[in-house]
């Protein structure tokens, strides 16, 4: 004779059933805090990795100088209102100037402009233009050892100007803007020295404009500077001057 068991269900309560609700969203809620550490720590993990690997950004890649964008006679007046810092020396030529007739020498150069040398400019004037006739030389005037010269910085043809004076003077102190370079690299920067692990810009401020060699190693860049009648010959690798040399 078969004997057949009988199962009798426990009836669920509101007050049970709130307490498997619980349970499970503490359940689910550990699962989630366990499987986002796991994450985090991953991404951690990652993160230093990367540090690791990566070289730090350059700060000079922050430095935006300001500009005054001129684009006629009158807008151009406002490189008279603070002084201003050449940025590649020896490279544009200044010349004498007439403040009585409002006329540069252009027959004779006076010299060059210096790196990061700082003037006052006076005033922006229009002046002949050598070799052409219906165009005239934007010239920036400003007095040196109690002498007044004149350099170009643009020109104008009828009503049509190109002035360029953004692209060769900075409107603020390098100092400034490059405050994070080390003491002692500013100090090689204002006797107008190079020294070897400067990069490309501190020597621009210190000697001046260059000229790169052609070259097939990607790794190497050989620069010349004329350094104002003492050239110099440099090469650079990964961006810092390795190799300080006279050039001819």
């Amino acid at each position: 004779m078969a004997v057949s068991a009988k199962v009798t269900w426990m009836p669920i309560t509101p007050g049970l059933k709130r307490k498997i609700q619980i349970a499970l969203v503490a359940a689910i809620v550990l699962a989630a805090a366990r499987t986002g550490y796991i994450l985090y720590q991953r991404h951690v993990s990652k993160v230093e990795e990367a540090k690791k690997q990566a070289p730090p950004l350059n700060p000079d890649y922050y430095v935006i100088p300001k500009k005054l964008y001129p684009y006629d006679l009158k807008s151009a007046q406002q490189l008279a209102r603070q002084p201003v810092w050449v940025k590649e020396g020896y490279r544009y030529t200044y010349y004498p100037y007439d403040a009585n007739r409002h006329h540069s020498d252009f027959s004779h150069e006076a010299g060059t402009l210096l790196p990061i040398e700082k003037l006052q400019i006076e005033s922006v004037v229009t002046d002949v233009s050598p070799g052409s006739a219906d165009q005239r030389q934007l010239m920036a005037v400003f007095e040196k050892d109690k002498k007044t010269y004149a350099f170009p910085i643009g020109s104008v043809r009828g009503n049509e100007y190109q002035i360029y004076s953004d692209e060769m003077l900075y409107i603020e102190d390098p100092h400034q803007l490059y405050k994070h370079w080390p003491a002692d690299i500013w100090a090689a920067i204002d006797r107008h020295e190079v020294k070897p692990g400067m990069n490309e810009i501190q020597v621009d401020f210190a000697i001046g404009m260059g000229v790169p060699e052609r070259s097939d190693n990607p790794s190497a860049k050989t620069v010349k500077y004329p350094n104002g009648g003492k050239p110099l010959l440099i090469t650079y690798r990964d961006g810092k001057a390795a190799e300080i040399k006279p050039g001819t």
